[in-house]
């Protein structure tokens, strides 16, 4: 294997393709510079912890005071901070159980403040609603059903599913 020239003093390098795995923490750490391992683990994943829908609208800021289970900031767009605030014992489990541990107790959101150079957190986007089709097939399947909020939303559900095949 061939290698370059180098000055007196300069590391010697191959030439030819690298491994991945070394460049990914020379690329990742200037991305995760100032935040702790656990949000720079949480950054990376976050949409495995918290789904798509939701990581597109969220990304962890910060964890503060983690020993005894601390707080993550979380930077949320517009409303979607009442909402998570409502999901947030739901969103706690699922951050400590990606972490493998307690260090995550509270959560705190703060409005989106777009950084030069990072990407925009948009709102989601409003789905159209399905064809009467599929709401009416929807509604047949679950008509054996006591009537209620299970029947309907099911019946809601059914008519998305059916109105994305």
């Amino acid at each position: 294997m061939e290698e370059e020239a180098s000055k007196p003093g300069d590391e010697r390098r191959a030439v030819g393709p690298l491994p991945i795995g070394g460049l990914v923490s020379a690329v990742t750490r200037p991305l995760m510079r100032g935040r702790g391992a656990a949000v720079a683990r949480l950054a990376l994943d976050w949409p495995e912890v918290v789904g798509p829908a939701l990581a597109a609208v969220t990304a962890p800021e910060r964890l503060a005071g983690a020993a005894g289970g601390g707080t993550l900031t979380i930077r949320a767009s517009g409303p979607m901070a009442l909402e998570l605030a409502h999901l947030a014992p739901e969103l706690i489990a699922r951050i400590n159980a990606h972490l493998g541990r307690q260090a995550v107790a509270r959560l705190r959101f703060t409005a989106e403040r777009r950084k030069e150079g990072a990407p925009a957190i948009a709102a989601p986007a409003r789905l159209p609603p399905p064809p009467r089709e599929a709401v009416a097939r929807a509604e047949r399947a679950v008509a054996d059903l006591p009537e209620g909020d299970l029947r309907a939303a099911l019946a809601r559900l059914g008519a998305r599913v059916l109105a994305r095949r």
